[in-house]
């Protein structure tokens, strides 16, 4: 990816991931880095080239950034906002590269933006205990405590190193007592039960963007173990109205559609054009592709908090 020329274009090329013995002077100090980071953020929204394109040039920079930073050992508000940007930043892209097609790499890029978003929060939670004065927690420290547990969403696995039970007793209490990890909590222990209805309305109703973000992957599984259930708990002479599913999944009736078909289930439509969907069909199957063209889930409350997110990266 080109960049434009700019005073700060120097200080984003000085030092790359690969510059393992670099001298003291060359590192930036954190005037610089937060400059370099403000400028990186007026390309997250570029149109001028694909965003696996400009998230690729970002993630390498901002991972110098950070390296940066742990190299001067900076603690304070200043850095914990940096961190938080740049956190925000893998989320974001966690949602963004998975609706990107045509490039063989994106399953690469994935993996290795995932991995740096659980290095990234690790180290932004350990500067939420490096800088506590009090039993006070920061401003955002909630939501983002709250990804932790979201990470855990549909694997037996440790993806940050600890389980979520042990996590949860060096939480602070303001933390554990706030509304994001109330919502986190719920979602994961829906998801685990399997009961699809409350997942994708709590989800719908309460989560923030970034939260969405990270729940996206597995809200098609939802939605498809939602279809599963209707299909195989309804009676067979009594077909299931499309319109009725569109508003348990909270989707659009045609994506429903597509959707059902993606399941492997036949949809039928009446005299009158109302579509149905036979139950007892022994063919479903769980979708073996993401749906890229349009929102697992329909909502303008999360389209407008998606749009404020961007303007604050």
């Amino acid at each position: 990816m080109e960049i434009p020329g700019n005073r700060l274009r120097p200080l984003l090329l000085k030092r790359t991931i690969s510059a393992k013995h670099d001298q003291a002077s060359n590192v930036r100090p954190l005037s610089v880095l937060e400059d370099t980071l403000n400028y990186l953020s007026n390309l997250w929204d570029s149109t001028e080239h694909p965003f696996e394109v400009v998230h690729d040039f970002i993630f390498d920079r901002t991972r110098s950034i950070r390296q940066d930073l742990s190299m001067q050992n900076i603690v304070g508000g200043q850095v914990i906002q940096l961190y938080e940007r740049m956190v925000k930043f893998h989320v974001i892209s966690h949602h963004k590269l998975r609706r990107c097609c045509g490039n063989s790499n994106i399953s690469s890029m994935h993996h290795l933006n995932m991995e740096q978003l659980t290095k990234a929060v690790t180290s932004l939670y350990n500067l939420y205990e490096a800088n506590r004065t009090s039993h006070s927690i920061y401003e955002n420290e909630a939501e983002f405590r709250s990804f932790y547990v979201l990470l855990h969403l549909g694997s037996d696995s440790q993806p940050m190193g600890e389980s979520i039970s042990l996590w949860f007793r060096r939480v602070p209490s303001l933390v554990m007592k706030s509304k994001e990890m109330c919502f986190a909590r719920r979602v994961l222990r829906y998801f685990r039960l399997g009961n699809y209805k409350h997942f994708i309305c709590t989800t719908e109703a309460e989560a923030s963007y970034l939260q969405y973000c990270i729940i996206e992957p597995y809200i098609c599984e939802v939605q498809a173990l939602a279809v599963c259930c209707v299909n195989y708990g309804g009676y067979k002479l009594n077909p299931y109205p499309l319109e009725d599913l569109s508003r348990l999944l909270m989707m659009k009736e045609s994506d429903v559609e597509s959707f059902c078909s993606g399941c492997g289930l036949q949809i039928y439509t009446d005299e009158i054009g109302k579509k149905f969907l036979p139950t007892k069909q022994t063919n479903f199957s769980h979708p073996k592709k993401v749906f890229q063209n349009y929102s697992l889930l329909q909502s303008e409350r999360l389209e407008r908090a998606a749009a404020e997110c961007s303007k604050l990266l």
